[in-house]
């Protein structure tokens, strides 16, 4: 990291601060000592400015920024939406995402940000590849038709961060997490990501003593991420990770499992018997396998919470807190 850093605290601007990484974050910062002694941490929430909204307006966000002043900025700020929806809104996510990204890099170079860190997804990656998928594997090719608009905006975080380092010499970076789940994420049946509406549907077919119908065959591995241990990376990445090139946060290739297997545990964090695949519904990707090597050439030792704890976890704080839940 450059000079600013070593000389004073960190003034980091959190977009999408409301969400599901931004909350484990906060947790993170405010709950695990995470904040370093003199720096300021801000979480933008939607009801100020979250940028979801005033990013796609140049103003507005400028306007945020001459108010933080941050040093550093976790972009996180988004549209995001379940399978389903990008299915149905594929240019919305395009043109939304396009804009809210270039607003927040452009202007974090305009007020000299050192350094700025986005939020990626996996999604990113081709759809015919070669597994597992890494790093450098990020533009070999279109990424799957489901949520090609989303993807492709996304993508265009790493194509504009390489375009700062050669033109402006700014160390703006991404990472690119597999399947985050936790507390505060979307547990809407529809919109929602899969675990979070999973665990909804699952709560609200016990409490109505209805069979669970679970869209898809099952047979669909993924990686998931516990969203404290994506928070706790994000951290490390802010203070010690150095290189434009973005990194892959994920669990080991080894801890990919089909779906299925992931509503079974969810099941018995709820206690519910009985489940239904809608086979006529799609299932999206079969799978996306990606390596965290390089994460690993860096942290050797980092442990991640294994997927039947943070699933209980998760659907433990759903439980008591459904009536603030996205639901």
């Amino acid at each position: 990291m450059d000079s600013q850093t070593k000389t004073e605290p960190m003034r980091v601007l959190v977009t999408g601060g409301s969400g599901l990484v931004g909350k484990a974050i906060e947790h993170v910062v405010k709950q695990e000592g995470g904040c370093l002694e003199g720096e300021q941490w801000t979480f933008l929430s939607s009801k100020e400015a979250n940028l979801v909204c005033s990013a796609r307006d140049l103003q507005q966000t400028r306007a945020v920024f001459e108010k933080y002043r941050p040093t550093h900025v976790i972009h996180l700020a988004a549209k995001v939406g379940g399978l389903y929806l990008h299915m149905k809104e594929n240019l919305h996510f395009l043109r939304d995402n396009l804009r809210i990204n270039d607003n927040v890099l452009q202007t974090s170079h305009e007020r000299g940000v050192t350094k700025v860190v986005s939020c990626l997804s996996s999604c990113i990656f081709p759809d015919k590849t070669t597994y597992p998928i890494d790093e450098s594997m990020i533009h070999n090719g279109p990424p799957h038709d489901s949520n090609f608009g989303y993807s492709h905006a996304k993508r265009m975080i790493d194509i504009q961060n390489r375009g700062y380092f050669a033109q402006h010499g700014r160390r703006y970076t991404a990472v690119i997490p597999t399947n985050v789940y936790g507390p505060y994420d979307n547990f809407n049946f529809e919109n929602g990501h899969v675990l979070s509406a999973l665990m909804h549907k699952t709560y609200a077919a016990k409490k109505e003593g209805t069979p669970l119908q679970v869209w898809g065959s099952g047979t669909p591995r993924r990686q998931f991420i516990y969203s404290l241990d994506v928070a706790r990376l994000f951290l490390w990445v802010l203070r010690e990770y150095d290189e434009i090139d973005p990194i892959i946060l994920s669990v080991g290739e080894e801890e990919e499992l089909p779906i299925k297997d992931a509503v079974e545990m969810i099941a018995d964090a709820l206690d519910f018997k009985g489940q239904i695949f809608d086979t006529s519904k799609s299932d999206g990707q079969m799978k996306k396998t990606a390596s965290n090597a390089k994460l690993r050439r860096y942290l050797p030792d980092f442990t991640f919470t294994p997927l039947s704890e943070g699933i209980k976890k998760t659907c433990d704080w759903f439980v008591n807190n459904y009536d603030i839940a996205r639901t």
